[in-house]
């Protein structure tokens, strides 16, 4: 008996098969973008002169291991973090702030722009707890951004700084990046992370 040649299998269009998918795939696929925390970092400035920060003006924030907050060397509640801040931050206790609406106690912060939130917290804290305090204190910020927005042009900060970003809004561009520009020297957000 002869043998007989097993048939071959032209596989001359496998390439182009495989290359097609790979475009496909490639064209397909989406890739999901991780989003961080919006962090805008201070310029650095060539002084060789060491800025004083009086202690009353740095309003401490403590996250430990246990996820507790220890919030001006006092047990606090994550609920509790934000009216804290606000209040920290809209004291006006040296009487320079004529927008704040705070207690103006002199032994709290003097003003809005010499207020600072440190935020410190332990390896052993949760990523969950880091993000919550951050929120917080961010949110903090934007309420009392939003209400000297409502108050000086009677929209909240949120909506202006939306209209801002919108292409089809068909007010001043200009106008509105001036006031939200003074919004944000009014209430310069000054949040400092310790190691």
């Amino acid at each position: 008996m002869a043998k007989r040649a097993a048939p071959e299998v032209n596989a001359g269009s496998m390439a182009d098969i495989a290359f097609l998918l790979l475009i496909f795939f490639l064209v397909t696929t989406t890739i999901e973008t991780d989003s961080g925390i919006n962090r805008k970092l201070p310029p650095i400035e060539e002084s060789e002169e060491d800025v004083i920060i009086k202690q009353k003006n740095i309003f401490t924030v403590l996250v430990n291991g246990k996820d507790q907050l220890l919030v001006e060397d006092e047990l606090m509640e994550l609920k509790n973090l934000r009216k804290a801040a606000v209040e920290f931050l809209d004291n006006g206790g040296d009487g320079t702030c004529d927008y704040c609406k705070g207690k103006k106690d002199p032994s709290s912060s003097d003003n809005p722009d010499k207020a600072i939130i440190s935020l410190k917290n332990d390896r052993e804290t949760t990523y969950k707890t880091y993000i919550a305090v951050q929120n917080e204190l961010v949110a903090a910020y934007n309420q009392l951004r939003d209400s000297r927005a409502q108050s000086l042009y009677g929209k909240s900060f949120a909506e202006m700084e939306a209209n801002y970003n919108d292409v089809n809004w068909p007010g001043n561009k200009t106008k509105l990046k001036e006031q939200i520009e003074q919004i944000k020297i009014e209430y310069p957000q000054k949040l400092s992370e310790v190691q």
